[in-house]
């Protein structure tokens, strides 16, 4: 079995030394919270997608912080079905009523054109656009100028997208809000976590005081959504290695992959993907199952007619590749690290 079908964690191994370093560094210094490697792992996140950024414990602060600034309580929220349970489930939290929008069956993310009718039809607040496997929603521009045009509040759910990017623009950077994820299995793991950005200087102020029971004035009513030191520092040695683990990962998609499944989403000019998932339109013998097994409206028991939702959760499948770097000339696996 090739190393790249072989499960592993995102980490370097080559970076514990580091890691180890950082963490000693925040023991000697008693400050095991909103510290300087926070601080650090938010200015690094920010120099790579080019937009202000602020840490949170995971997705589901960061996405609440901007539901929340968006004032959605009381109003409507359009969402794509084909994504993970988490992005309505925020919503409702949030005080939201869901409505859910189709897809395309090209890159599996929300259509423009069937959102273009919801719009119409329900007059949302704010809009979830979910980036699936790693690329970029091929409509991402469209819904952008859609949102800026009817006043909505766009959210990039930015859980897959490390590493992608289109003409060099980065995810989270076309809507108001970019939310991501640093979940163990994510390209940039933290184990938890996740990240903000916005180029709203007035939403990232109002992101940090959420994650943190709105201290100090307590204008904002938020609650403990902090990120560890610990995790921190994870995230800063991490996302040091972002570009060569998502070079890595787009080697072996095209020289070993793509040969293999051509029939694959295929990428517009100019786009990268980070590779998160390896998605193609054909069973195959060995595969990591579905992006998602089942939509959330079939989930949620909403009767709302969204075929190619129904028809991407029976017609793609996900090809095993995971970050292995080689350490010298031993893989990680021959090297005996697990």
């Amino acid at each position: 079995m090739p190393d790249h079908a072989q499960f592993a964690i995102g980490f370097d191994q080559r970076d514990r030394d580091r890691l180890h370093e950082l963490w000693d560094g925040i023991i000697d210094a008693n400050r095991w919270s909103e510290g300087d490697l926070t601080r650090a792992f938010e200015q690094a996140w920010a120099d790579w997608n080019g937009a202000g950024s602020v840490a949170f414990g995971g997705w589901t602060g960061a996405a609440l912080a901007a539901l929340e600034f968006a004032g959605v309580r009381g109003e409507t929220v359009l969402c794509p079905s084909n994504t993970f349970m988490a992005t309505p489930l925020a919503a409702m939290h949030a005080g939201a009523s869901v409505q859910f929008v189709d897809c395309n069956r090209e890159d599996l993310c929300m259509s423009f054109e069937d959102l273009e009718r919801k719009v119409a039809e329900h007059r949302p607040k704010a809009v979830f656009l979910v980036h699936i496997g790693g690329h970029v929603a091929f409509d991402v521009e469209r819904i952008a100028a859609l949102c800026r045009a009817e006043g909505i509040f766009l959210i990039e759910d930015c859980a897959h997208a490390h590493g992608a990017g289109w003409s060099g623009q980065r995810p989270g950077t076309w809507g108001d809000a970019g939310i991501y994820s640093f979940y163990a299995t994510k390209t940039i793991s933290t184990g938890e976590g996740g990240m903000l950005v916005s180029r709203h200087d007035d939403l990232l102020d109002f992101a940090r005081a959420f994650r943190n029971y709105g201290k100090p004035e307590h204008t904002v009513h938020g609650l403990n959504f902090r990120l560890s030191e610990f995790t921190a520092a994870i995230g800063l040695v991490q996302t040091e290695r972002l570009e060569e683990i998502v070079a890595w990962k787009q080697r072996i998609a095209r020289e070993e992959l793509d040969p293999v499944h051509p029939n694959r989403v295929l990428l517009p000019d100019g786009m990268e993907s980070g590779f998160y998932k390896y998605i193609v339109f054909d069973e195959v013998d060995r595969s990591t199952g579905k992006v998602y097994d089942q939509p959330c409206h079939r989930i949620m028991g909403h009767r709302v007619d969204l075929p190619n939702t129904d028809w991407v959760a029976e017609n793609h499948w996900c090809v095993p590749l995971y970050y292995r770097p080689r350490l010298g000339a031993e893989t990680v696996a021959e090297a005996g690290v697990s």
